[in-house]
């Protein structure tokens, strides 16, 4: 089957998915009640689809290696930190913490800084070394859950409460508000991502091969992780942390499409995606009675993954 037939073939399959979703058990006494909480719902799963998949793509293609992702290199860690910090240094009942639109600016900003500054000296002073990447990465992870442990062991239980929700990837208390804030600052970064994919084709063959091919490669690279960094950040405060999807979506992408145009392949991962959020979600829900969290599933299965990954770099 052709690729362009399999994508189509995908995207039905995604379009029923979420009819299931919106649609189950709806009655014309309560329909306003359930739209006006699952469309958001779904907004949220259609965002974090594209934001993750795409910055995961792109992010494997400037290090030039198949088995990293922004959340393997401390993304989901540092935003659990960040949230804790808020409690400790303001309080619970802080507007950094309540008011979810602010705190939502702030986290995002601070990731946006911490990793522009962090990956912008990387690759100024270093030449792709992926081991070293996957250090800094680990080491930081690292950190930022130690950081994370210990305050969280000294706070007020009272004040725990804030952040246990923020430590777990969940689609059940989506905020509308904050969900329509994402779509056009998600849709840029996409379109963004869009216009530097023919670049990116060319990244892909080698920095040395684009560098002679007439791509800037520096350039490129500072802006795909400009646009990973913001698109990761705001999916990250919008659903919380799920360490492992990016890498497997990815992996499934590779392996579903025999096509490398990143064009076509963000597209396709989005699918994906979408299909493996959005299914997940109706497990979680209607399968599962909501006993476990969409994160939990996520990260064993991809966790899981990601080792067999290794080892069979490892053996190969």
């Amino acid at each position: 089957m052709r690729d362009s037939a399999k994508l189509l073939a995908l995207a039905v399959v995604a379009l029923l998915l979420s009819t299931l979703f919106i649609g189950k058990g709806l009655t014309p006494e309560n329909y306003q009640f359930f739209l006006s909480r699952r469309i958001p719902k779904l907004i949220a799963i259609l965002l974090a689809a594209m934001a993750i998949a795409s910055s995961s793509i792109v992010f494997q293609t400037i290090t030039n290696n198949r088995i990293l992702t922004p959340s393997i290199l401390g993304f989901d860690s540092l935003y659990v930190m960040i949230q804790v910090l808020l409690i400790v240094i303001f309080g619970g009942s802080s507007v950094f913490v309540i008011n979810s639109e602010m705190n939502f600016l702030l986290a995002t900003s601070i990731m946006l800084v911490s990793a522009m500054t962090l990956f912008g000296f990387y690759f100024k002073k270093h030449k792709r070394n992926i081991f070293t990447l996957l250090l800094i990465g680990i080491v930081l992870g690292s950190l930022f859950q130690s950081v994370t442990s210990f305050f969280t062991m000294i706070i007020d239980p009272n004040e725990f409460a804030y952040i246990q929700d923020s430590m777990f990837a969940s689609f059940n208390n989506v905020n509308k508000d904050l969900v329509y804030w994402c779509i056009m600052p998600l849709l840029i970064c996409g379109a963004c991502l869009f216009r530097l994919a023919h670049k990116l084709d060319v990244l892909w063959l080698g920095a040395d091969n684009a560098t002679s091919l007439g791509v800037n490669t520096h350039k490129l690279t500072m802006q795909v992780i400009f646009l990973v960094t913001l698109m990761v950040s705001i999916a990250t405060a919008l659903i919380g942390p799920i360490l492992f999807f990016g890498l497997v979506v990815v992996a499934l992408t590779r392996q579903v499409f025999t096509r490398y145009q990143h064009s076509f392949l963000m597209l396709a991962g989005s699918v994906i995606s979408i299909i493996v959020l959005v299914g997940g979600q109706w497990i979680v829900e209607h399968l599962l009675n909501f006993e476990t969290t969409i994160s939990v599933i996520i990260n064993f299965f991809g966790g899981s993954y990601f080792l067999l990954l290794l080892m069979k770099q490892k053996l190969n």
